[in-house]
């Protein structure tokens, strides 16, 4: 079945023929260089020398992630790949997630919060008026060479509604004890996993030849924020993500189509933090591997029914639903691969695990500390100390 799935399928990290390879394979490689280098580092240094470490790297991830991300954009509208109306609003957006970002690493206090929010917010709200715009003046599936006949609307409508309703009821089910209600601090650190998610997605190890592509972990940023945040957010911010795809690697055949295909894809990777909560699960690993391929699942699902009802004229091979298989597997399952070890060897750091407790809500403090029985529990016991003196 891959055999099918790989025709036609480009390798970048090898790919040095034309200067724009040349650029992703420096990309992919760079970045990896970085996450090595991170991971020595952090694990070399202690106490305080750690905590600066892992802050100066922090602003230096949301930078280069937001110039990688700036880089292919801008590529890809010189060379036509996306049109203006598209392109700009982009370009703001980024911008402002990198300005933010770095902003609120050096400063924290609600004003700064709320310009930053407001700023990315209006930002996000005009690339999708700008989307909305452009999207609906064309004819997607005559665009692409098909006709109403070659897509099956009933079949992709109802399968969206009830993938859609899925999504919703997992996330309120498995979300039930997450904070309600955004904050700045779930929205800004939002922000930063969308775009970093985003940048990432760019470093394409493998691309298929009709969309979809094999990344360095790109989804691992989103996934930790579910973990963190809870599942609302997470398949609030995954659906963000998704949308903000198709103006990278638009394929929109359809309405419905690019419903499963984008938006809804992407919201069920905000799954991944389902088993945060979970207290009979000791390891944090455990619950990260969980979570991720419950996600992964259902973002293989989202495509695997898009591919048939929506590309179904395209298959090479009998029967269409088999070709969808093959596809997305080809494709989705070792991405989803990648992202699992990166995402059992952050979460296997006993340091990493106790940090997030400083950034989650208060009340999943208590859960994931208690997956950290090495970890040290003066901070937590302050905490405590000091909500009871204020009480």
């Amino acid at each position: 079945m891959y055999h099918f799935s790989l025709l036609g399928t480009t390798w970048y990290p090898f790919l040095f023929d034309s200067v724009p390879n040349i650029l992703r394979s420096v990309a992919i490689w760079l970045t990896v260089a970085m996450l090595i280098t991170f991971l020595i580092c952090f694990f070399a240094l202690h106490g305080e020398r750690r905590k600066k470490f892992s802050k100066i790297f922090g602003i230096i991830a949301i930078v280069y992630a937001c110039a990688v991300g700036l880089l292919f954009l801008i590529r890809e509208f010189i060379e036509g790949g996306i049109e203006p109306i598209l392109f700009y609003p982009l370009l703001v957006l980024i911008v402002a997630i990198a300005v933010s970002g770095t902003l609120l690493a050096f400063v924290r206090n609600k004003m700064l919060y709320i310009i930053t929010a407001s700023v990315c917010g209006a930002a996000l709200i005009a690339c999708f008026v700008c989307m909305g715009v452009h999207f609906a003046s064309n004819e997607a599936a005559a665009n692409n060479g098909l006709t109403n006949e070659d897509v099956n609307t009933l079949g992709l409508y109802l399968s969206a509604l009830l993938l859609i309703a899925a999504i919703i009821f997992a996330a309120f089910f498995f979300g039930r004890k997450d904070k309600k209600g955004f904050d700045t601090r779930s929205i800004t650190f939002a922000a930063v996993c969308i775009a970093m998610s985003f940048a990432l997605s760019y470093l394409k190890i493998v691309e298929m030849p009709q969309g979809g592509s094999i990344t360095i972990a790109s989804l691992l940023p989103l996934m930790i924020y579910s973990y963190m945040f809870g599942t609302k957010k997470g398949v609030f911010a995954g659906m963000i993500y998704g949308i903000l795809q198709a103006f990278q690697d638009t394929y929109i055949l359809h309405p419905a189509q690019f419903l499963l295909d984008y938006p809804v894809a992407f919201a069920g990777i905000g799954l991944a933090g389902m088993f945060a909560r979970y207290d009979r699960l000791k390891y944090p690993q455990v619950k990260f591997a969980l979570g991720a391929v419950t996600a992964g699942l259902v973002r293989f699902l989202s495509h695997f029914i898009s591919g048939i009802f929506a590309f179904g004229t395209f298959a090479t091979i009998d029967p269409v639903w088999l070709y969808s298989l093959s596809y997305q597997a080809a494709y989705l399952l070792p991405d989803l691969a990648i992202t699992l070890v990166a995402g059992i060897l952050v979460f296997s750091s006993k340091t990493f695990v106790h940090e997030l407790t400083r950034y989650s809500p208060a009340q999943t403090t208590k859960n994931i500390s208690e997956s950290v029985p090495q970890a040290d529990g003066n901070e937590d016991s302050d905490i405590l100390k000091s909500q009871e003196q204020t009480k």
